[in-house]
């Protein structure tokens, strides 16, 4: 096991990284920009190291500074975390030309399912069903209206090397794909550097199924069955849980064995997410898969017992997976809710700005990750997630009744959140029903705003 690492994040996740290797005795050296100079994961590091100013090409995507605070405080290792360098294989291979351990895939898993069309004709060459789509890149206007003709609207445009809903647009028609089309691709490009777009069929009233796989270096892969991400506002995750109430065990065992599969194909290390569309029908397609562990990982956690992060840190060691599939057990449903700086009733605008009072849920079946505290700052220059609220019960029913009550003990202040909005998600009986698909926040906010009779 390493002796020291680095953690190549901020805020709540590198917190999270930082208890698990203070529970193995690993030290740890955190970084952070002039703005976060008052987080939380810089005190509870053992060592901090300032990497830039406050924007994020200054600090936590500078790859010069990264390195040279890991080479003089002479780390073993690094965790990229999620966000930022997690899924950049260039980073992933400077860390081994300087014989430090990427904790996490390979640089050329990140790049493989990085590209989304080469990630796409993998998986279909490895067998998984693969929405419709194109299988090149769309170069222009002219050749995405001929795509979309041999699709039949709906279709959407997707960035390939994408992610997070960067680089997406929903089209129901020529005028529509026209316009979007440019629009998408400055905004992959600005996002990833990368304009390249492609086109899919649109899947209508999908869910948003994802299987969470660990692999080590020596061919063994276990799945810990799935997640619901379904509810998302511009194809943002806010609520993901597990188990998910569509899915049941013997499409789970389907599903989770396809993924192992796919991983397999590409010779897959670490930590990782196979990521499914689920349509009304019960058919199911791959869409991605995420080269990281995933903001959502603390309700397989739950359900499962594991640490996963404790997972990554012995497979990047070198050690061998500490289980095998008959040994995943599932116990109960946990459900998790992100706590964003955002006002829900002004199209989840961010909302930085400094608190001045706040109190976390806890009591029974519930877990807090989060990084700020009383008087912290919200810094306008990162993601708005401050906290993730993760609830357990023995039945999908108790831990919606926990999240409930977690939610209404919940204060932040002055500044917005999400916290009405998710007390909002928890009232609404389709949620609770479990009936729902990616379009359940448009259609909560279209029938708040229709007049009443």
């Amino acid at each position: 096991m390493f002796g020291k690492i680095l953690i190549a994040n901020r805020g709540e996740v590198a917190l999270r990284i930082i208890r698990t290797c203070r529970e193995l005795g690993i030290k740890t050296v955190a970084i952070y920009s002039e703005a976060d100079s008052h987080s939380a994961h810089v005190r509870y590091a053992d060592t901090a190291i300032c990497v830039g100013a406050a924007q994020a090409p200054n600090s936590y995507l500078n790859i010069p500074n990264i390195i040279s605070a890991a080479e003089i405080t002479d780390v073993e290792a690094i965790h990229p975390g999620y966000g930022f360098l997690a899924e950049n294989a260039h980073f992933a291979e400077i860390c081994e030309s300087c014989q430090i351990k990427f904790i996490g895939p390979t640089p050329e898993n990140i790049r493989l399912m990085g590209d989304k069309m080469l990630a796409k004709e993998t998986m279909r060459k490895a067998g998984l069903p693969v929405i419709p789509g194109s299988r090149a890149v769309v170069p222009n206007k002219d050749e995405a209206l001929k795509v979309a003709k041999s699709l039949r609207y709906p279709v959407i445009l997707k960035a390939c090397a994408g992610g997070g809903g960067k680089g997406m647009r929903v089209c129901h028609n020529d005028v529509r794909l026209v316009s979007a089309f440019l629009t998408a691709q400055r905004e992959a490009e600005a996002a990833f550097g990368n304009p390249d777009i492609y086109l899919e069929k649109y899947i209508e009233e999908p869910r948003h199924i994802e299987i969470q796989l660990m692999a080590d270096k020596y061919g063994h892969i276990v799945h810990l069955g799935e997640r619901d991400c379904t509810i998302q506002r511009r194809h943002q995750k806010l609520i993901e849980e597990s188990p998910s109430p569509a899915i049941d065990a013997k499409l789970r065992k389907k599903l989770g064995e396809l993924a192992i599969k796919g991983a397999h194909a590409a010779n897959y290390v670490n930590c990782g997410t196979m990521e499914f569309l689920l349509d009304k029908n019960g058919n199911f397609y791959f869409m991605e898969m995420n080269t990281r562990i995933q903001v959502e990982h603390p309700v397989t956690e739950a359900i499962t017992g594991l640490d996963l992060v404790r997972e990554q840190l012995r497979i990047a060691s070198g050690e061998k997976l500490s289980l095998r599939q008959d040994d995943v057990k599932f116990n109960g449903c946990a459900i998790e809710c992100r706590i964003n700086a955002e006002d829900p009733d002004n199209d989840f605008r961010p909302s930085p700005g400094k608190i001045t009072t706040v109190n976390f849920p806890g009591g029974r079946g519930v877990r807090v990750d989060t990084h700020v505290y009383q008087g912290y700052e919200i810094s306008p220059y990162y993601d708005s997630m401050m906290a993730k609220i993760i609830c357990h019960g023995s039945t999908r029913r108790e831990a919606i009744s926990v999240m409930q009550r977690a939610l209404d003990e919940c204060v932040i202040e002055p500044i917005k959140t999400t916290v009405p909005f998710h007390k909002q998600v928890f009232m609404n009986p389709a949620f609770i029903r479990g009936k729902f698909s990616t379009d359940f926040v448009e259609k909560l906010y279209a029938s708040a705003k229709q007049p009443k009779v």
